[in-house]
């Protein structure tokens, strides 16, 4: 790929969020945050704000398909996330799209449900995610409920979430990350699994304003990716960066508010 730019490039493949607390206005804010040149391809446009999404329009996978292709063919990317995907045939193409262009730092961020419990990918997409993005991922990030769907089993404990990274890990990621902030208690703790384990400590903030925790997370990983990081570090480094977004989360709106991704710049 061509390399335009010093900074590291980042691609994400996600949905918009007109609230600007999720989706790829999440990402794009958390490249900048951290020093990288964001890109983005669409797949989705999304009417929704802190409390709820009204409406959905998915993006033709045509479409798709040209904007990753515009990209890459350009400007290129050092790492690649997806959030949002909708429908088994965006991932067809997206999946398609990334193995066309030899992507190989990809973190997969397996949207599935908005905070305001709207569902974001459709029920028979899930084996597409499973069978098609999957194993292109080099890190992949579930919550608990995600992780239980992936992996067909109950993760309602840490012991739960390390028999589904395991699982999850066989269907092809290199590493499988199970976010413990559903978890309750006082931690707010991750499992990372890619053949041995670690925890990813964190403190449980207690607010409302958690919007888009996911998309920044996964976000930050790849930045840490694209700037040369293995995936350990990428993932203990955005771990403390949406920490302190969470501590700083803004409140916005009358639902879940977005988190700070400027935080670090004294934005409160």
């Amino acid at each position: 790929m061509p390399k335009l730019s010093a900074r590291p490039r980042v691609l994400t493949i996600a949905g918009s969020d007109s609230g600007g607390g999720a989706g790829i206005q999440a990402d794009l804010k958390t490249f900048a945050a951290l020093g990288a040149y964001g890109t983005s391809v669409i797949t989705a446009v999304t009417a929704q704000n802190t409390v709820a999404v009204r409406a959905i329009h998915e993006i033709p996978p045509d479409l798709v398909a040209a904007q990753l292709d515009a990209v890459l063919d350009d400007i290129g990317a050092d790492a690649v996330k997806t959030g949002m995907l909708a429908s088994a045939s965006i991932i067809e193409v997206v999946a398609d799209r990334l193995r066309g262009h030899g992507v190989r730092r990809l973190v997969v961020d397996p949207v599935m449900v908005a905070k305001s419990g709207d569902r974001l990918l459709r029920e028979d997409a899930v084996a597409a995610l499973r069978e098609l993005l999957l194993p292109l991922a080099e890190v992949l990030t579930p919550n608990t409920a995600e992780a239980a769907v992936l992996a067909d089993m109950a993760v309602d404990s840490l012991d739960a979430a390390r028999e589904a990274a395991r699982r999850i890990a066989a269907m092809g990621p290199s590493v499988v990350i199970v976010k413990g902030g559903h978890l309750g208690g006082e931690r707010s703790d991750d499992l990372l699994f890619d053949g041995a384990e670690e925890l990813l400590l964190g403190r449980r903030v207690h607010t409302r304003h958690t919007h888009g925790t996911g998309c920044t997370f996964s976000a930050a990983i790849a930045t840490g990716l694209a700037a040369g990081l293995d995936a350990r570090e990428a993932a203990r480094q955005a771990k403390a960066y949406l920490q302190g977004a969470i501590e700083h989360a803004e409140p916005l709106g009358a639902g879940h508010g977005p988190v700070n991704h400027f935080w670090r710049f004294g934005h409160d």
